[in-house]
């Protein structure tokens, strides 16, 4: 574990979670449109990966109900009791898909979630997206049903833009309750919640942003750029994304540059350096979720959190990412 991790509140919440956590999207068994994107990864590799988050002092992981219909939840649990650990030491988040459904839904659905992490208490239960049949306050009811229910501790959002977030804190707000987070795509490739909103309006009211994708799939880490052929070796949909393409490619190559030149200063890697801008640029408001399907990559998430960087090289970064606050 690193000596010096420091852990902070997820949003107004209680909850206290690593600045960086693990996403388990990659976990889905490749079930499902979503679990076509990775690779069917192993029980030991999963373990593996799971392992090193852990001793490394991470105590919080993303899944989801859509992450291979459930194989991703129950994929999490089994390597978390693996290694003998309960509810008192991990914090679960996990989501509600709501495309196609109503917010009856989140009240039918709780049981299947809880059953499929085998125990473990689901610490944030999380709109996947805002597209539903029903009103975020429809569904922020459902929502504080459940807290007070027991069933789920705290409620977060996923996808929503700052309007829709904002809908869902006030309706929450009747039940004495609040967002804790919206988690969000945000990264140095991709930092268009700083111009459309949505951050300004998490800082004002308190909301914890998580970033998914904090690496752009890879991209970030910059061996695309070195070995483009890799890309063709990918297993997975997610080799077709536009940022793997030699387009992508070159629009992103002067933020690896930037990210390698501070990345020799650290004797660190620059996926390290991505990570380690986002989750210190905004203060404690930005925590992130990269993946891991190796243990090493893992490893990398863990070491993101043992340094700091120095305002001339937040500032470099930001220059150098500009093009992608649009």
């Amino acid at each position: 574990m690193i000596k010096s991790l420091s852990y902070r509140n997820l949003g107004s919440s209680d909850l206290r979670v690593s600045p960086i956590g693990l996403g388990c999207w990659q976990f889905s068994k490749g079930q499902g449109l979503s679990g076509k994107f990775w690779p069917n990864l192993p029980d030991e590799e999963i373990e593996g990966i799971v392992r090193v988050s852990l001793e490394g002092g991470i105590n919080w992981f993303d899944t989801a109900e859509a992450y291979g219909s459930g194989q991703s939840e129950r994929a999490l649990a089994a390597a978390l009791k693996k290694f003998g650990k309960s509810s008192a030491d991990v914090i679960i988040a996990t989501k509600w898909m709501p495309l196609f459904r109503t917010a009856k839904s989140i009240l039918k659905t709780i049981n299947r979630r809880a059953a499929n992490l085998e125990g473990f208490r689901i610490d944030l239960y999380q709109i996947h997206q805002p597209f539903s049949f029903s009103s975020a306050k429809a569904q922020m009811k459902a929502m504080a049903r459940l807290v007070e229910e027991q069933k789920i501790r705290h409620i977060g959002v996923s996808n929503f833009s700052a309007k829709k977030m904002l809908a869902a804190h006030k309706a929450l707000s009747e039940f004495g309750l609040g967002v804790a987070s919206n988690q969000v795509h945000y990264s140095l490739l991709n930092r268009k919640i700083e111009t459309n909103g949505v951050l300004d309006a998490a800082k004002d009211h308190g909301i914890s942003i998580i970033a998914y994708s904090p690496l752009e799939q890879g991209i970030l880490s910059g061996k695309f750029h070195d070995d483009p052929a890799s890309i063709r070796r990918l297993t997975g949909l997610r080799k077709y994304r536009t940022g793997f393409k030699p387009k992508g490619l070159e629009k992103s190559r002067p933020v690896i540059e930037a990210l390698r030149g501070i990345a020799e200063k650290h004797k660190a890697s620059p996926a390290r350096v991505a990570l380690n801008w986002l989750i210190h640029v905004h203060g404690d408001t930005v925590v992130a979720i990269p993946g891991a399907t190796k243990a090493g990559q893992a490893r990398d998430n863990v070491e993101a959190m043992s340094f700091n960087l120095t305002a001339d090289e937040m500032d470099s970064l930001d220059r150098a990412s500009a093009l992608f606050k649009k």
